[in-house]
């Protein structure tokens, strides 16, 4: 008789279950223990249940962008560019602890609307990308524009959400999205060209800093390609990111973006067929598939094909897991009691302490863009200052489309309370003895339909629209009109303060939405002229228009023809615009809101038109502030606006992002003057008439993006936000001047509040080269801040650590590296990119680089400077016209004989390129005809000058280059 084996402990027993072993020993315990399919299983988004082992289902990713969102009503916190607006670390960090605490409550006692298992622990959060263009839909996800505010906060983000346990995680955040990615329109197809210093110094500086501490657990990968290449199967996720995060002891798990898997052969067409596309992610580096929803199938089956077919091996399997399985334990799924973090009860979602935070962080966002007095009556003297605002005994209307609402967006949690702008402002002013009047300016309209001659009329308790016979009077038939631009409006019933929005099933029209929501907007509508005076009404959702049942009048949204729409009569019944300056012009002063719906016009999928605001509310602005000079405007924005005009003639100008559920009363403190505003920008507001650098450039150097190399001067500045007191910086002094390339240097300034009142202020410190030689410098470069609250009088000294090889440095495209080039810099200190009183020259002592030199392959992409290119194959230069240029600049050429490039022929036509050292033409070179874009190499003898010069290749006809070399 065989000998009878061991019977398996029970699953509570089983190695992986001892929270005394090591973690790296647990996974191997259980990893194990899975089958094939099991580990296979475990790479889509929603890995299955393993009852055999205890393992529960596990979904990667839940949202959490500022505040925990789609689960519930939970804290919603400041918009991300709002938290950016604070520059404050330690702020964002509170944030992310009370986000990720509530997260876990979540977890523990709320069961998913869908599916099994629990609400994921990997949150899908922060944002880092960085805000290049100010049209980008997605500016309300990021922090900053620039790499190290950005880069810093999202640090101090991650560290709040992982909480402080050494070993254990609270939650797992997920940094987003990997790499370059700045633009919605086309992006699931649209290349990204980052030459190498743009994206050292600038794309993958943000990423790094959180990395590299190990505070970030994983990152997402983004949608879009970057020099050709799909993000999802980028080398630089091992090379870059992966590497970064070796000293912590903890590999990065990451994660793909929802359905981009499949983009890569459905809509990038970059591989054949999926199985070949899925094999080529996981190994580039991608650990879950978030892919065809819940359907764990279709992933399952792809990646097993690819086993088969031998694509994968067993291996890269078990590393993807791995990965995985870490973050799991890390989170105390496999502990007694869940871990150190198992026990959050869930009092405290929306707690009175989060509470708290959400109106600090909401009233430390609102940024004062101007303060000045409103222009006096004839003979009158110059009052001072607008803000703070007096309101003791007066009337102060609260004017504008934003003035009492408050809008989520798409990342946005419920808001388990809202505190408009009129709330917030009606309550402080009648505590001060004051009085408010709310005026939205928005018109009051109904529609008559021609074929009946009933109204609009949202009917019943259900509020679906029908057409019905009864008076303009009637509340049911009318409705406030917002116009957002560009032809898009929301109508929101007066009976039922609700908006009009399509109803899936039946494709009928109800007024029961409490804002536009959703992926697929069903709120917004078009009033389109059709040649008669009347409109016809289209859902932009659908792009179908309105027709009525004659019989029933019961509304749908079916034509897709306008011509078989109803016709329908608008008729003014309250001018929005007039009720507004009847408003002001009886008021002692006013506050007008107005700004975005981050549903509407810009926001994922959508890139912005432009930077204006939308002609209705810029006539409103003009009109209430030439009935009322006393008038405060309050941009409510998820990114910025050219206010020209308003900067011009309206003395007193702040901005807020959606801040949340305490945005009310934020902005009533800050208005009045119970706080000192804060916030300064974290991104360059420009003018109307700044024409800005094309959409998909995202070489800021030389297209001039940002306060670092943007030549014409902005409405407001980086950094720029003003204070109720007067601040004064001085004694700005160095540590060390000169200092070796690898040295610290410290920077200390003395700040002195000599204002009347207590009030904040950031010390904002910057470099800049004063002659660069090698490399084209950026204006100005952000090295350090410090938010100093100082009381009247009061005076501290700041100081500012300077690592040289960090702050002064450029990413060096002769040696491959970050160098720090010997010279003269400037370090100044200020209150804004534009406002830098304060500056002390530093020298840096080393030697100077060598130029490159004979034998040397030389990366075409490694140009200092360029004319008509773009960037392909990841590493490649090919021509964007008829021929393009790449200029190097320094390469010596003594003794070089012979020149060899590769290069690769795109299409039929000959091409060429031609090789110049300063005025002098080296040679010529055809471009030999390849097969299938094949990769070949050329080379030619040449007469080359001695001594170090300027070398051009100039590339003529379709054609690609990947290097070239000199050799003696």
């Amino acid at each position: 008789m065989p000998a009878e084996l061991p019977a398996e402990p029970p699953v509570d027993q089983l190695p992986f279950r001892d929270p005394a072993r090591p973690l790296a020993e647990r996974v191997e315990d259980l990893l194990s223990r899975l089958t094939p399919d099991e580990r296979i299983a475990m790479l889509h988004q929603y890995g299955p249940a393993i009852p055999r082992l205890g393992v529960e289902p596990f979904r990667t990713g839940t949202e959490a962008l500022h505040g925990v969102g789609w689960l519930g009503p939970a804290t919603t916190f400041p918009q991300a560019v709002g938290l950016g607006a604070t520059w404050d670390d330690e702020l964002l960090r509170a944030v992310g602890t009370a986000t990720s605490t509530e997260l876990r409550a979540f977890h523990q006692h709320r069961k998913p609307a869908h599916g099994t298992g629990r609400h994921s622990l990997q949150a899908w959060a922060p944002v880092v990308n960085l805000l290049r263009d100010p049209r980008w839909g997605r500016n309300e996800e990021g922090y900053s524009e620039d790499a190290l505010l950005s880069a810093s906060l999202g640090d101090a983000f991650c560290r709040g959400m992982s909480g402080d346990d050494p070993e254990r995680l609270r939650t797992a955040p997920i940094l987003k999205h990997f790499l370059a990615y700045n633009n919605e329109d086309e992006r699931y197809t649209t290349s990204s060209s980052v030459r190498p210093r743009v994206l050292h110094e600038y794309d993958l500086a943000a990423f790094r800093q959180a990395v590299a501490t190990g505070s970030a657990t994983g990152v997402m990968a983004a949608y879009n390609l970057v020099n050709g290449r799909p993000c999802h199967v980028s080398p630089l996720l091992e090379t870059e990111l992966r590497r970064w995060a070796l000293p912590t002891g903890h590999e990065l798990f990451v994660v793909s973006d929802a359905e981009a898997p499949s983009n890569l052969v459905d809509l990038e067409h970059y591989f054949d067929d999926h199985a070949t596309s899925h094999a080529a992610a996981l190994k580039a580096g991608i650990d879950s598939f978030t892919d065809h929803g819940e359907d764990t199938r279709t992933t399952f089956g792809r990646i097993s094909e690819a086993v088969a077919r031998g694509l994968l091996t067993e291996a890269d399997i078990d590393r993807a897991v791995r990965r995985q399985l870490s973050i799991r334990f890390r989170l105390g799924e496999f502990d007694p009691g869940r871990g150190p973090f198992g026990d959050t009860p869930w009092e405290v979602v929306d707690s009175p302490e989060h509470r708290a935070l959400a109106l600090r962080a909401a009233t430390e966002s609102i940024v004062l863009l101007k303060n000045a007095a409103a222009a006096p009556a004839a003979g009158a003297a110059d009052g001072g200052a607008l803000l703070p605002l007096a309101v003791e005994g007066r009337r102060v209307a609260v004017v504008g489309p934003l003035a009492d609402s408050l809008f989520e967006d798409w990342y946005s949690g419920t808001m388990p309370y809202r505190v408009t702008a009129a709330d917030g402002l009606r309550a402080a002013v009648d505590a001060r003895g004051g009085e408010t009047v709310v005026v939205e300016g928005v018109d009051r309209v109904v529609l008559r339909a021609a074929s009946t001659g009933g109204l609009l009329t949202a009917a019943g308790a259900d509020a679906r629209l029908v057409v019905a016979d009864t008076r303009l009077d009637d509340e049911a038939a009318q409705f406030d009109l917002f116009d957002w631009d560009l032809g898009v409006l929301t109508l929101r019933n007066a009976r039922t303060g609700r908006y009009a929005g399509l109803v899936d099933a039946d494709q009928s029209l109800a007024a029961d939405r409490v804002q536009p929501a959703g992926w697929d907007v069903h709120e917004t509508f078009g009033l389109e002229p059709v040649g008669d005076g009347t409109e016809a009404l289209r859902c932009v959702c659908t792009g179908r228009y309105a027709v009525v049942d004659p019989t029933s009048g019961e509304v749908t949204v079916t034509a897709q023809r306008v011509e078989d729409a109803e016709h329908f009569t608008r008729t003014v019944v309250r001018d929005g615009v007039a009720e507004a300056v009847t408003a002001a012009a009886g008021a002692d002063a006013v506050v007008l809101v107005v700004g975005n719906d981050p549903h509407i016009n810009g926001r994922e999928t959508q890139d912005r038109a432009g930077i204006a605001l939308a002609p209705a509310h810029e006539t409103l602005v003009r009109e209430v502030a030439a009935a009322r000079p006393e008038t405060v405007l309050v941009v409510m924005s998820s990114y910025p606006y050219a206010v020209d005009w308003a900067d011009a003639h309206v003395p007193a100008v702040l901005w807020t992002s959606h801040g949340g559920q305490e945005t009310g009363r934020a902005l009533a403190s800050v208005i009045l003057g119970e706080a000192d505003p804060a916030g300064r920008l974290p991104q360059t507001w420009y003018r109307g008439d700044d024409e800005l650098p094309a959409r998909l450039d995202y070489d800021i150097i030389k297209a001039g993006w940002t306060y670092q190399y943007h030549r014409a001067a902005p409405l407001y500045a980086f950094g720029h936000g003003l204070s109720y007191t007067d601040f004064t910086l001085t004694d700005l002094a160095l540590s060390d001047s000169p200092t070796p390339q690898d040295g610290t240097v410290t920077a200390t300034v003395t700040i002195t509040n000599r204002g009347p009142r207590s009030g904040v202020e950031t010390v904002q410190l910057y470099v800049r080269a004063v002659a660069a030689a090698a490399y084209e410098a950026p204006l100005l470069r952000l090295a350090g801040y410090r938010k100093v609250r100082l009381a009247a009088g009061a005076s501290t000294s700041v100081s500012f650590p300077l690592a040289v090889a960090d702050a002064l440095a450029h990413w060096s495209v002769a040696s491959g590296g970050f160098a720090v080039e010997s010279g003269a810099y400037e370090v100044l200190a200020g209150r804004s990119a534009a406002d830098l009183p304060l500056s002390a020259a530093l020298t840096v002592d080393g030697p100077a680089p060598a130029p490159r030199g004979l034998g040397a392959v030389v990366r075409a992409v490694d140009f200092d400077d360029y004319a008509d290119i773009e960037l392909v194959d990841g590493d490649a230069v090919a021509p964007c016209a008829d021929s393009a240029t790449l200029r190097y600049r320094a390469l010596s050429l003594t003794g070089a004989r012979s020149f060899t490039a590769e290069v690769s022929r795109t299409s039929a036509a000959p091409s060429h390129l031609t090789l110049w050292a300063g005025p002098t033409l080296l040679c010529t070179l055809p471009i030999p005809s390849t097969t299938n874009d094949a990769w070949t190499t050329v080379a030619t003898e040449l007469a080359a000058p001695a001594g170090v010069h300027e070398v051009r290749l100039v590339l003529h006809g379709e054609q690609r280059v990947r290097s070239f070399r000199f050799e003696g």
